[in-house]
């Protein structure tokens, strides 16, 4: 039987196309193995074809989690925790806590369909190009909205015409329905998405085995052998509808259910996925860096004047027109679709595909509609057929139910030893600070802002004013940051401020014999001579005698006169370099201009290439706004760009004046 197994799971599963000895003997798992179902190991590939590849590399089949609330799945625990986060999730959360049923995302769609709020959750969840939240404040709005509008129906009707009644739909919320068979191994377990089946289909639950096996098609040729055209058969086999609309990005794909069967190049029968049709539009319609859409931000904030505000706008509209001609094409192909799988989040993007306008061909109360029940990306074709792909993928789960009641036995009897407060709960404990702990982590974070902006006398007026002492040790020890610069004189060595080191040292007496968790005192974190130079200055001010200098690893005293002329002796030699080079380029420069040759152009490039090379232009505007502020060197920098551009428009006048 392992041999059997080993060649059944040896390529993905597709829904529609199972084989026939897995057929013979599938049957549903009961609800115990239901309720205890692990997280099912996907076997579904990205591209658009059946690849005989599995997910990962090593071979083994990815693991996901889902949602039972709400009934979706999801690839990893960053999209369930995003799913946690939505409106979808928090609705259906409320529902249960009234002890009301939960309606799937289809249903939650029509219910917000006339709110003009924001949806939280939306494309930018799963792809960091999307647009973001159209409004990030909306959704405690959104939820109350709703809400009320509830609250206002069943208080003028006692029917309950506004939350749509979610069908009783197998054993659970989970979003899969788990089948087992003798042909596998005990622990394999095969899964297939709830949403591939029509509502008549999943009321009838006790069946559904048969009506998987009624559902199977046979692979098809699609090309003729002679011109390579479409089989007409193949356009009336059965086939569904997906589309994806968000941030701009639209796009549409048909896809039969019939898969189309190849050669490979080894000769081997390959399955790939029939597309009938499929289309993508791509418009700039959402604020960069500011996320929304524009229509959006004119509902919020009033209609903006802009050029990129109106080029949005267009585009918005462009887009909604494009998509419906398109819908309106397709209308046959639309209407003969067996189910309609949309992802549209957000109110200006369900108008665009709901409408309601002339000629509508998408409708909220379709039966048919579906919402991918995982996570998706950009919408893209690649992306449609992935979502395809991942839709008929038999889902393979392998678990040791031993393993798993051993576990979870001994889960209980820890618990059960433990007392109640000491139960871990799977958060991390914070402690909380003590009063002291509290009051040193301020002075810490106080007193290393001013030394990384070299305020030495804010400095030394914190140390008096809260009376700390100079050798203050900063709070938390166990950080990084502290762990390699513990108190003020190796924060300060470390950030080269020269005035906070000499200050330190010699007015606020800090012992530079201390050392840090690494062994080295603040001399040895010193990152240039000024700084070097001003231990070896508060040396020759303090004395011998007042420190071991020798174990503070500081050398022999200097003078502050003596630190001066160093420094000004060194600025001294980076002048004249800079004055040694302007010489050479002069004298470079002048021997090109000789040898290109005589004339009066010559002559006048030579006097102005000469007369520049004393200062280059950025050294004169630099110049120019020497000790101005910030405000009045942006004010200058302004008006110099608007001159240059006058000059420009000005040239460009008179060079189509002289064409004419």
């Amino acid at each position: 039987m392992t041999f059997k197994a080993d060649d059944i799971l040896r390529r993905p599963l597709y829904v529609f196309d199972l084989p026939p000895e897995l057929l013979a003997t599938l049957h549903r798992k009961d609800v115990a193995s239901l309720a205890s179902a692990p997280s099912e190991r996907a076997s579904s590939s990205s591209d658009g074809k059946f690849s005989e590849k599995e997910n990962n590399p090593d071979g083994t089949i990815a693991a996901s989690t889902s949602c039972a609330l709400c009934d979706v799945a999801f690839s990893n625990v960053a999209e369930q925790r995003s799913h946690v986060r939505s409106d979808f999730h928090g609705y259906n959360l409320k529902q249960r806590l009234k002890g009301l049923k939960t309606v799937d995302e289809t249903g939650f769609d029509r219910l917000i369909g006339d709110l003009d709020e924001s949806i939280s959750g939306s494309d930018s969840n799963s792809d960091s190009d999307e647009e973001t939240s159209e409004n990030p404040k909306a959704k405690d709005d959104t939820l109350t909205a709703l809400l009320r509008k509830q609250a206002n129906i069943s208080n003028t009707t006692s029917t309950d015409v506004a939350a749509p009644v979610k069908r009783k739909r197998g054993v659970g919320t989970l979003p899969l329905l788990w089948f087992t068979t003798p042909v596998l191994p005990p622990n394999t377990s095969l899964g297939i998405y709830k949403a591939i089946f029509t509502d008549t289909e999943q009321d009838e639950e006790i069946q559904i085995v048969d009506i998987l096996r009624n559902k199977q098609l046979s692979p098809t040729r699609t090309l003729d052998a002679s011109n390579g055209v479409p089989l007409p058969s193949l356009m009336t086999s059965p086939h569904i509808f997906l589309c994806m609309i968000g941030g701009g990005h639209f796009a549409a794909m048909v896809v039969s259910l019939a898969p189309k069967v190849g050669k490979k190049i080894t000769g081997a029968d390959e399955r790939q996925a029939t597309v009938l049709a499929h289309k993508t539009f791509h418009r700039y319609t959402t604020r960069r860096k500011q996320g929304g859409a524009q229509s959006a931000n004119d509902s919020a904030k009033g209609a903006a004047h802009s050029a990129g505000s109106s080029l949005r706008r267009y585009n918005e509209a462009a887009l909604e027109s494009e998509i419906r001609a398109l819908l309106r094409e397709w209308k046959g192909m639309i209407d003969s679709s067996q189910l309609v799988f949309v992802r549209a989040t957000g109110s200006t993007n369900r108008r665009t595909l709901f409408g309601p306008y002339d000629g509508q061909v998408l409708r909220h109360n379709d039966p048919r509609n579906r919402s991918f029940p995982f996570s998706t990306r950009r919408a893209t074709q690649a992306e449609l057929m992935r979502a395809f792909v991942e839709l008929t993928r038999v889902k393979v789960s392998q678990v040791d139910q031993e393993a798993l009641a051993a576990v979870a036995a001994a889960e209980a009897q820890s618990a059960i030893s433990l007392p109640r407060k000491e139960i871990p709960s799977g958060r991390p404990v914070q402690l909380r600070l003590s009063k002291e702990e509290e009051t040193a982590s301020l002075h810490t974070s106080q007193l290393q802002a001013q030394i990384r902006r070299s305020k030495a006398p804010a400095v030394l007026s914190y140390l008096t004013t809260n009376s700390l002492s100079p050798d203050f040790h900063f709070h938390p020890t166990s950080s990084q940051q502290n762990h390699h610069a513990p108190t003020p004189l190796h924060l300060a060595a470390s950030t080269n401020s020269t005035a906070v080191v000499l200050a330190l040292l010699s007015k606020a007496g800090v012992n530079p014999e201390t050392l840090n968790s690494e062994g080295k005192p603040a001399f040895d974190l010193a990152g240039d001579r000024a700084t070097r130079d001003a231990f070896r200055v508060a040396r020759q001010e303090l004395g011998e005698k007042r420190w071991d200098w020798a174990a503070s690893h500081v050398p022999l005293p200097l003078t502050k006169t003596e630190a001066d002329r160093r420094e000004e002796h060194e600025r001294q030699e980076v002048d004249q370099a800079e004055a040694a080079r302007r010489m050479v380029e002069t004298e470079r420069l002048a021997k090109e201009v000789s040898l290109s040759g005589s004339g009066q152009q010559g002559k006048k490039l030579t006097g102005k290439t000469l007369s520049a090379l004393d200062k280059t232009g950025a050294e004169r505007r630099e110049e120019e706004a020497r000790g101005m502020s910030p405000e009045m060197r942006a004010r200058l920098e302004r008006e110099r760009r608007a001159r240059a551009a006058e000059e420009r428009m000005r040239r460009m006048q008179v060079g189509g004046a002289a064409g004419r």
